[in-house]
């Protein structure tokens, strides 16, 4: 029995590196899709006579010129010009270019001219009544488009209960998005010296429909006068473009020495019988297409109208799969239609009476 574990335990490490391997080949570059906030006839805010819209182009633009000087970083916009873009088509752009990295630039605004700062933030709940007016002021924009009501699902920006279903797609890149907000955030404070507004969560509707880590910056506020006129300046512009894109390529950097064990969860945790006939029967494959801390009822409506949804606890963690299969081939049919719906990272994991094993093993047996 130690031989097998141990025979496990090394296809397992050998698996991992071949996977490993095989996506650095499949994609030999970094993809940032950068997302200028507004545009067009939407304006964003006017703070002491600036137009947010572009602001926010410039330091988009700038961001990427520095960004591509990296020849392992592909960059791509959702805009490049005074022009607007609805919020679904911007996601959409990120999607379609299976973009490692979405970051959308606004300006922010508020009442009171003494706010300044710059900010960062992350798909969820809304912490409190300030975090829910900035995402309502940034969401509100779907009012300027044809046939909102039906393209955004019933979304009401101004109905803090609509945020609840933002949340489930984003949720298993929300450790990563947070990972990449925070490295913006530190560099704001480290290199510019601006005041800490930290890494925030809230309910941007641009930021629901991308299947990759996403951020949204508030660059500062427009509304104060000394930050607006820096923010306006070309000084500003390119400070802030320069602090963003260094902080994007320390997140890359990050991931390249990150290994997620999550991601390829093959754990020996079960004992196999040598009754091949018994095994059979209780081998199975299930497609784990997302990870939470938050339980989550497993209705086709919160994971994009995927059926056969099951929910297994695991320590603190509810681990979300599709499917139920008793041949590999039969799950990875399952796999391309959990990608398809938007579960870039969804994974086929094999079971032994309801204990994880290595898929080598469950072949083997198959």
């Amino acid at each position: 029995m130690k031989i097998l574990i141990l025979n496990f335990i090394f296809i397992l490490l050998f698996s991992f590196s071949v996977m490993a391997n095989n996506n650095d080949k499949l994609k030999d570059k970094f993809i940032v899709v950068l997302d200028a906030g507004h545009g067009g006839h939407d304006s964003g805010n006017r703070g002491n006579g600036y137009l947010e819209k572009e602001i926010a182009l410039t330091i988009t633009l700038e961001i990427g010129k520095l960004l591509s000087r990296n020849k392992d970083i592909k960059v791509i916009y959702t805009r490049k010009d005074d022009r607007y873009v609805d919020l679904l088509k911007r996601a959409q752009i990120a999607n379609d270019a299976n973009a490692d990295l979405f970051i959308s630039i606004h300006c922010d605004a508020f009442t009171s001219p003494k706010a300044y700062g710059a900010g960062t933030f992350v798909l969820g709940l809304h912490a409190n009544e300030r975090n829910f007016e900035v995402a309502k002021k940034e969401n509100s924009v779907i009012f300027l488009e044809d046939d909102y009501e039906k393209n955004y699902d019933g979304f009401d920006p101004n109905n803090p209960e609509s945020i609840i279903s933002l949340l489930l797609m984003q949720e298993e890149y929300l450790e990563q998005s947070i990972v990449a907000a925070t490295s913006i955030q530190k560099s704001f404070v480290s290199v510019l010296g601006r005041k800490d507004r930290t890494v925030k969560q809230a309910g941007f509707i641009v930021l629901k429909y991308t299947y990759m880590p996403s951020v949204l910056v508030e660059t500062g506020f427009l509304t104060n006068k000394k930050e607006g006129a820096y923010l306006n300046s070309k000084e500003g512009q390119n400070s802030m473009a320069k602090t963003i894109s260094k902080a994007i390529i320390n997140y890359k950097n990050q991931l390249n020495t990150f290994v997620s064990v999550e991601k390829f969860t093959p754990l020996i945790t079960g004992s196999i019988s040598k009754d091949k006939v018994e095994l059979t029967k209780s081998i199975s494959y299930k497609v784990q297409i997302s990870a939470s801390k938050n339980k989550i009822e497993t209705k086709s409506y919160n994971f994009n109208r995927l059926n056969s949804i099951t929910r297994i606890k695991s320590g603190e963690t509810y681990r979300y799969y599709y499917g139920n299969s008793l041949k590999y081939k039969s799950a990875k049919k399952d796999l391309k239609k959990a990608k398809n719906k938007g579960f870039k990272s969804a994974f086929i994991v094999a079971f032994f009476n309801d204990k994880v094993i290595s898929i080598e093993e469950a072949k083997k047996i198959e």
